[in-house]
């Protein structure tokens, strides 16, 4: 009876180049970032840019984008502002058509734009309840509609979608429709993962809790301090940390990683 040694293998393990490369453009890869104007977004942007990316923001704030666009690289080369509402299709089909014909259609989308309306669950009206799924869940589907037929041409692309602790556990602050929202977002990343990955196309979700954001500038010192105190690290999180993760996911190097969900939380939620 024989055994391998070290320098055989079987068939079906050796190695390949298909396996061990994925297809280097010729410029700088593209990445298209939603809710780009400020928190999360802004440095998800600024990462992507220091990576060597070209990046457009995109966010209905237009002139905060620009301000952060031209933060990165005054030239507009590199970084460009897209002034669009992710609850608009229309808006988010010229925006990509935009990106497309000024550099190519996105090989990096980060779907981050969010709303977050702190209603209980028996408060909550059917519009505000309809408006908050536009910008949280369906501008996932739209977006990555629009972006993933390129990517799934060029046999390569990167699709991450910002989720959040309260789709894993539901959450009194955010809101129901929040929470539900996200929780959506969470059965898209998998969906749509499971649809393009055997075109070298990957799509991950990363699901922060409490991120030191503009979104709490008027949150009282003392609730952010009970809010930290309840994390098991003992602080709020920091938009770079997310970023970092999103760099990661989006680059070469997670060609093998599809479908899944990241939490930045600081051990808030263990699993």
């Amino acid at each position: 009876m024989s055994t391998l040694t070290d320098s055989q293998s079987t068939p079906e393990f050796q190695s390949t180049p298909e396996c061990t490369s994925s297809p280097q453009p010729a410029e700088p890869r593209v990445a298209l970032i939603t809710g780009a104007a400020r928190g999360i977004g802004a440095s998800i942007a600024a990462a992507l840019h220091a990576s060597g990316h070209r990046v457009a923001l995109l966010d209905r704030d237009g002139p905060a984008a620009d301000a952060v666009a031209r933060g990165l690289d005054a030239g507009s080369a590199t970084a460009i502002s897209l002034s669009a509402d992710v609850d608009d299709g229309d808006q988010l089909a010229a925006a990509v058509a935009t990106v497309a014909a000024r550099w190519r259609s996105p090989d990096i989308l980060v779907n981050n734009a969010a709303r977050t309306v702190t209603t209980s669950l028996w408060d909550v009206t059917l519009r505000e309840w309809d408006e908050t799924m536009a910008t949280n869940l369906r501008s996932v589907l739209i977006a990555s509609r629009l972006c993933a037929p390129a990517m799934r041409e060029r046999r390569w692309g990167r699709i991450v979608n910002l989720a959040s602790l309260a789709g894993q556990q539901g959450s009194r602050v955010a809101g129901p429709h929040y929470a539900a929202a996200k929780a959506g977002v969470l059965v898209l990343t998998k969906m749509f993962a499971q649809d393009l990955a055997p075109y070298g196309v990957t799509v991950n979700a990363v699901a922060p809790a409490a991120v030191v954001t503009p979104a709490m500038d008027g949150v009282d010192p003392e609730s952010l301090r009970t809010l930290a105190d309840a994390v098991p690290v003992g602080r709020l999180g920091r938009p770079a940390e997310v970023a970092a993760l999103v760099r990661h996911l989006v680059g070469d190097d997670a060609g093998y990683i599809t479908g899944a969900t990241f939490d930045v939380n600081g051990g808030l939620f263990m699993r």
